[in-house]
């Protein structure tokens, strides 16, 4: 094999490959910022509800406020074990079609609600409230510590059969926290909500 093929094949092989480069610093901190918003939103949200309040229900088959919580124990560890399996795979030089704006108004926007998997669905698993807060929070220490020191190449791993990258999911995980803050304050807004 003469030194130009050899060359020529190095470079097919790196063409297949996407460069690795660490996490954007900016992209770093608005993660950060994020995860802890919705972190202690969640907390504050929740820290002075009686136990007939957190598992009031609007109607008979509505979830209750620790639903809620319950429900994002479940989703987080789903996701993350997703996140990682992602982060194990190969890096990949092709892009999604989805935007990290898209994420963010997925947190926002519950004017399209759809039912979530059975292994997302909350079972009634925790007594109260200080239980199902300190799950999530074991979890999101987990998380924020890898997005604090993870120098992986979030933008070039894909979530297989999402439209999003690493760092976008990461933002859907706090976005997806964040659509159920609301669903929790219209839970609390309800007229028969008990005071």
């Amino acid at each position: 094999m003469t030194p130009t093929s050899v060359i020529l094949l190095i470079a097919l092989a790196a063409a297949g490959q996407a460069r690795s480069a660490p996490p954007d610093d900016l992209e770093r901190q608005r993660l950060i910022a994020h995860f802890e918003m919705t972190e202690s939103w969640l907390a504050d949200e929740v820290a002075t509800l009686s136990p007939d309040q957190l598992k009031f229900r609007p109607s008979p088959n509505a979830w209750s406020i620790l639903d809620c919580v319950e429900h994002l124990d479940l989703a987080e560890a789903e996701y993350w074990k997703m996140m990682k399996s992602a982060m194990a795979a190969p890096a990949t030089r092709k892009r999604t079609p989805s935007t990290d704006i898209d994420r963010m108004w997925y947190g926002i926007d519950r004017t399209e609600r759809t039912k979530t998997v059975p292994s997302e669905t909350p079972k009634s698993a925790y007594p109260g409230i200080d239980p199902a807060l300190k799950d999530f929070r074991t979890l999101r220490a987990t998380m924020l510590t890898y997005i604090r020191t993870s120098q992986e190449d979030w933008r070039h791993h894909l979530i297989p059969n999402w439209d999003r990258d690493a760092y976008q999911w990461m933002l859907m995980i706090s976005a997806h926290s964040q659509r159920h803050i609301l669903q929790i304050r219209e839970i609390k807004h309800d007229p028969a909500f008990p005071h």
